[in-house]
């Protein structure tokens, strides 16, 4: 079984929790210390326990307090050696990874990392390098894609092998267009190494997911160009036009974007 909690997941800040009964590592930092050892308290959770910390990508909302907390707790960080140059180079992040605390990833190469089985792949997107984790334990796995410009061949793969998946829904199409943003920005957000739309993370739920799929959760909405229930309701019409009926086949959940979500246990 693994405990599963976002304690953040969008723009300001992501960084997801999971743990075995024996072990414990994070997904990205990108949240402040104080506010991550806050959250624990309040969720019981011993951030002493977190043994390992895995990096998607270099941009700040993912990495922000990654170099302190690898400092405090004496934790390695892995990441592909791309996402690892690019961390040394942001100017974000004032306290860097130790050299002894860096370890590098392969894309496509399964390792293993304390009691979790860990398998980079890629993911496109307008950073040094990207990366989605599939993550097995015990008998169960969790499959995260977060900060997608599109769906490739490779994410489909690992979205029908999930159990569990967390899934970018950042924004509804038509408010990207219509919205205030300058339109280099629109064009950055709906480009091909941008952000997953609402409607694309469904279509790629549906039309990829294995009978073994049981939860979802859709992950770094925009604040401004999407909104919890908008997200939740595409992504329920779309699956169900697809015959899947969330409820009954699957679990559909939207992550919080700037306090926790969870815990949830998986099995």
């Amino acid at each position: 079984m693994l405990k599963f909690i976002s304690f953040g997941s969008g723009s300001s800040g992501n960084c997801y929790y999971l743990a075995t009964a024996g072990d414990a590592l994070l997904v990205d930092v990108g949240v402040g210390i104080r506010g991550l050892k806050k959250a624990c308290r309040d969720y019981g959770v011993s951030l002493a326990g977190v043994r390992h910390v895995l990096i998607t990508h270099d941009h700040a909302d993912h990495i922000k307090s990654v170099g302190s907390f690898s400092h405090d707790f004496n934790v390695p960080v892995y990441a592909t050696r791309e996402v690892h140059d690019g961390i040394n180079r942001n100017y974000c992040i004032t306290q860097k990874i130790a050299a002894d605390m860096t370890h590098y990833l392969e894309k496509g190469r399964t390792e293993q990392i304390g009691e979790f089985t860990v398998t980079p792949f890629g993911v496109p997107h307008d950073s040094s390098d990207n990366v989605g984790y599939f993550i097995e334990a015990g008998d169960t796995n969790i499959c995260i894609i977060t900060d997608a410009g599109n769906v490739t061949d490779v994410m489909k793969q690992y979205i029908a092998k999930a159990r569990h998946l967390i899934i970018e829904a950042n924004h509804d199409t038509e408010m990207v267009v219509n919205g205030p943003y300058p339109q280099f920005l629109k064009d950055r957000i709906l480009s091909q190494t941008g952000h997953l739309s609402n409607t694309a993370s469904a279509t790629a739920v549906a039309e990829n997911m294995s009978e073994d799929l049981r939860h979802v959760w859709l992950c770094h909405l925009s604040e401004e160009n999407n909104h919890p229930e908008l997200a939740r309701k595409t992504v329920e019409s779309i699956l169900r036009s697809y015959g899947i009926a969330v409820g009954t086949d699957i679990v559909l959940e939207v992550l919080k974007r700037t306090t926790p979500t969870g815990p949830y246990e998986l099995v």
